[in-house]
């Protein structure tokens, strides 16, 4: 099983999209014209940021690293680039990520960078061969070499100007094979590891808001969610997933040695909502509880596993994952027909009563008994917040 470095990340989407706070798309799906969304923009001046408040909501969650939208394709520049005025800087006085990347490194948290390829302000950006483009306008002259020199001006300033970035984040495939630009971002930060959304095969996958079947990932796996469920900036009447939903998706992944990317969108001053803020904050109280399962080094044990049950081994330990919420308070752990050393709920730190015998359902006909004694699991305690639950049994 190949497994990313850090398992648990914050993924932050925020730009100017924050001030309609509708979607982080909101120029291309309501065909907002540059210049309407340019004067959108200009007014774009976070009062309430605090990447340190940030920073705290990730680290007390258990998260090892924060991935920040430096640009989406709406092409406004959250860093004080040289290449272009639409930034941040121009409109607030402030650089967003240099702040926030001290932050980081003041905390010990890893900075990882999302960078669009789409760029909905650029006038030599537009690509046919690709998905998510604005349709051209007037004066603008798509040009694929001008405008990759421009992004390799940018990755210059942000691979350079921030300190050391655990992962490059590339978005939406350009559909051009030019294996240099991820060789430019890798003579800037030698260790760095890159996507696979960009102009080359890349070091790790990005499957998003989706559980791929499977037991284990190929190759190193990031797969990326966000707290709401119809955008990844800040929506202002967005409806959101339930923790437990969100824990249950991280478990398999985690599972098949991937690493888990969740996302948060920030209103337009900065300031994380309240309700992304509280799943988190529960999500992360789960992980921490249960979190000796993914970095144990345990492998999935798939003779085991049942309709009920994921379940992942070391030598001598077995780590019991609830797919759903139990129906009973009772397990069985065929083919095992001795007691263990210990059971233990990661959940609650609370044991887990065991015992070795033959249940009335394994008695048939008269005098037989066609099943011998297995371990079964009794009165398993129940959390009572639906969260996924995983028992260590150790023998």
């Amino acid at each position: 099983m190949i497994t990313m470095p850090k398992r648990f990340g914050m993924f932050v989407h925020w730009g100017p999209y924050a001030i309609p706070a509708w979607h982080e798309q909101i120029r291309m799906r309501k065909g907002i014209s540059r210049a309407e969304y340019a004067r959108m923009a200009s007014g774009f001046a976070p009062e309430k940021y605090d990447p340190e408040a940030w920073v705290k909501l990730a680290k007390d969650a258990g998260m090892e690293y924060i991935c920040f939208t430096t640009k989406h394709h709406d092409g406004f520049c959250m860093w004080n680039t040289k290449q272009t005025d639409f930034n941040i800087v121009k409109t607030s006085g402030r650089d967003i990520l240099k702040e926030l990347s001290e932050a980081c490194r003041k905390h010990g948290v890893a900075l990882s960078l999302y960078y669009s390829i789409p760029d909905w302000n650029h006038p030599c950006a537009y690509n046919s061969l690709s998905t998510h483009q604005c349709v051209p306008e007037e004066g603008d002259t798509p040009d694929a070499e001008a405008y990759r020199d421009y992004v390799r001006a940018q990755v210059q300033e942000l691979l350079t100007g921030y300190g050391p970035i655990y992962t490059w984040f590339w978005d939406i495939p350009p559909k051009i094979d030019d294996p240099s630009m991820n060789e430019y971002v890798r003579s800037l930060q030698p260790d760095i590891l890159i996507n696979d959304r960009g102009w080359s095969e890349g070091d790790f996958s990005t499957p998003e808001r989706s559980v791929p079947d499977g037991d284990t990932f190929p190759r190193y796996t990031e797969a990326c969610q966000s707290v709401g469920q119809y955008s990844w900036g800040y929506r202002e009447y967005e409806d959101y997933f339930t923790p437990a939903f969100l824990a249950r998706s991280m478990d398999k992944i985690f599972l098949m040695g991937g690493s888990y990317l969740l996302n948060v969108g920030p209103d337009r001053d900065g300031v994380i909502p309240e309700k992304s803020r509280e799943i988190v904050e529960t999500v992360g109280k789960w992980y921490c509880s249960v979190k000796e399962a993914f970095v144990s080094g345990a492998e999935p044990c798939t003779e085991i596993a049942s309709g009920a049950l994921w379940v992942s081994k070391t030598e001598n330990t077995y780590y019991l994952h609830t797919k759903a919420p139990l129906i009973s308070s009772g397990l069985s752990l065929a083919p095992f027909d001795r007691l263990p050393e210990s059971a233990v709920l990661l959940n609650t730190g609370e044991s887990v009563e065991c015992v070795v015998e033959t249940y009335p359902e394994d008695y048939t006909g008269t005098y037989g008994v066609n099943r011998a004694p297995v371990l079964r699991l009794r009165n398993i305690p129940e959390p009572g917040d639906g969260m996924p639950q995983i028992i260590r049994v150790t023998f």
